[in-house]
């Protein structure tokens, strides 16, 4: 009886198996194929979903978000998800709220779960860092607790639902590009904006270094946060840090409070961040 023949069939399995497993390692085709288009949308988080002051002053203006708008300027996760899939209908929903932070997320959660959102996009963690004083911000532990109950809400019950994460911007340079600014001292001042940071903003006083310091510090210490807690769950996907990296300039933020995305900031958003999302990458 020949052998060879034999020899060459169990050694064709053993190349084949080997093409399965190396597929599923590094990922081949089938592991990093696409979800299914979602049927409806959810945009969490807070006023810079909404947003804020690219419509007019002190109000949101949803047509303009980088995650659910509308606007053809800023071509938003939503305008993307839709020329992407040009058949398949989408339902938007703005559960991002004004002032919202890390504890506020759990009932925009529980809101996208009764609206049954195939896609929730997540943008947090701000206003826990901007706030009256320094030690007012959210502690670590409670941003964390948090952000895994409000991921265990999405993801109850083997739901599949697509997350996606973006990770808070650099506070400290927003305030950098506009400090020099007159109109924007005036402005942060009589808003009380984020005192946390721009209280003081001309100041080079050691305390006011430093408790600028802190706040861009808890900004870094969230950004993990949201990095190391996406990660457990298999639905889940976080910018790996490029709403952070992006370097905002003046023509990126309002100029109706000096501190949130203009519509070219909103732009700018959604262009960083749709690559990172699981229907692009």
């Amino acid at each position: 009886m020949n052998a060879y023949p034999r020899t060459r069939r169990v050694l064709a399995g053993f190349v084949a198996g080997v093409v399965v497993a190396t597929t599923a390692v590094f990922g081949g085709s089938a592991a990093n194929a696409a979800p299914a288009p979602p049927a409806v949308m959810a945009g969490l988080g807070d006023s810079m979903t909404q947003a804020i002051m690219t419509c007019s002053s002190l109000t949101t203006c949803a047509s303009n978000s980088w995650s659910t708008g509308t606007s053809t300027t800023v071509v938003s996760h939503a305008s993307r998800l839709r020329a992407a899939y040009p058949g398949q209908p989408l339902t938007v929903h703005t559960n991002a709220a004004t002032s919202a932070n890390s504890s506020g997320l759990l009932a925009q959660a529980q809101k996208a779960v009764t609206q049954n959102a195939g896609y929730v996009t997540i943008e947090i963690g701000a206003n826990d860092a901007c706030t009256r004083t320094v030690s007012a911000m959210t502690s670590t532990g409670t941003f964390e607790t948090n952000i895994r109950t409000s991921l265990q809400t999405l993801t109850a019950n083997g739901a599949q639902r697509q997350i996606f994460i973006a990770s808070v911007p650099n506070l400290m340079l927003m305030y950098e590009v506009n400090k020099g600014s007159a109109s924007a001292r005036l402005t942060w001042a009589l808003l009380g904006l984020c005192q946390s940071l721009l209280a003081s903003p001309t100041s080079t006083r050691s305390a006011d270094v430093a408790r600028r310091a802190a706040v861009q510090q808890r900004v870094i210490d969230y950004n993990a946060i949201l990095q190391r807690v996406c990660a457990e769950f298999a639905t889940c996907r976080y910018d790996q840090g490029a709403l952070y990296s992006f370097a905002f300039t003046k023509a990126h933020i309002s100029t109706r409070d000096y501190f949130h995305p203009s519509v070219t900031g909103q732009a700018a958003i959604a262009a960083v961040t749709w690559p990172k999302t699981q229907w692009a990458s």
